[in-house]
């Protein structure tokens, strides 16, 4: 059982930046797929960025230039640094963990809120 921790999140202006970051227990974490969602109220949980575990990354539109998503296999933790931040980036973040189709976990979420 792989258990995921993340942190970083909290209140920040429009135009600020935060670090998430997704500790990961275990040893699968350097052959996992890592992921960032979101989900804002009444909206549905949204992919914000992935990394293979070759470290190819992909975004989704609404934030690409603006984060960046990294891992550290030495530590088992994942990043994800934001900047630029805007409202609409408001929003729970989860951090999720791929090793295959049957293993597939998620983290309890960190709350991130971009308001003045």
């Amino acid at each position: 059982q792989v258990q995921l921790v993340e942190s970083g999140g909290g209140l920040v202006q429009p135009g600020g930046s935060l670090r998430l970051s997704c500790a990961a227990s275990g040893s699968t974490f350097r052959f996992s797929a890592m992921g960032w969602y979101r989900q804002a109220p009444g909206k549905q949980r949204e992919l914000v960025a992935s990394i293979t575990y070759r470290g190819s990354t992909n975004y989704a539109d609404s934030v690409t230039g603006r984060f960046t998503i990294s891992r550290d296999n030495a530590k088992n933790t994942a990043y994800l640094q934001m900047n630029s931040l805007k409202p609409e980036d408001t929003a729970v973040y989860y951090c999720n963990l791929r090793f295959s189709i049957s293993a597939d976990f998620w983290g309890q979420g960190t709350q991130v809120t971009v308001s003045s």
